[in-house]
């Protein structure tokens, strides 16, 4: 059963890095819609990342791993209520904008982090999603 909930985190942090990947691509280009789209699976995933946390604390996994599980429940939540409840403009707030980010990567290396310790294989899958992650980030923040 481990091994299924290790897949589970280790697809749903690929699909989290490509979806990301999407959300910069999509409003660098402009299309609100697709970037709601892709900010949407985003969102999501706190479904998986919920049923891979009860899965490790049933299994009594290491606390490293599902402290790194709730790190990255936190940011998809904080993610959820700035953006789709609250809908106020964070990113434009400095004040807020930081400490979302320091989650934002706080959360990115816990899914890195637990991937490889659960399949080195598809770990290295993660860290190169999370590579074309860092690329389209670049690529959004270029001037136009």
């Amino acid at each position: 059963m481990t091994k299924l909930i290790d897949n589970i985190f280790i697809c749903s942090s690929v699909v989290f890095n490509i979806s990301v990947s999407g959300v910069y691509v999509v409003t660098k280009l402009g299309d609100m819609t697709l970037t709601q789209a892709f900010g949407g699976i985003v969102i999501f995933l706190i479904v998986p990342f919920s049923t891979t946390l009860l899965g490790y604390v049933r299994a009594k996994e290491k606390k490293k791993t599902l402290i790194s599980n709730g790190i990255i429940l936190f940011y998809l939540s904080l993610e959820l209520v700035l953006d789709y409840i609250l809908k106020i403009p964070f990113r434009e707030i400095l004040a807020l904008h930081v400490p979302y980010i320091v989650v934002f990567y706080a959360a990115l290396f816990s899914m890195i982090g637990v991937s490889l310790e659960k399949n080195k294989r598809l770990g290295y899958l993660v860290i190169m999603t999370f590579f074309i992650l860092i690329a389209c980030l670049i690529y959004n923040l270029l001037p136009s």
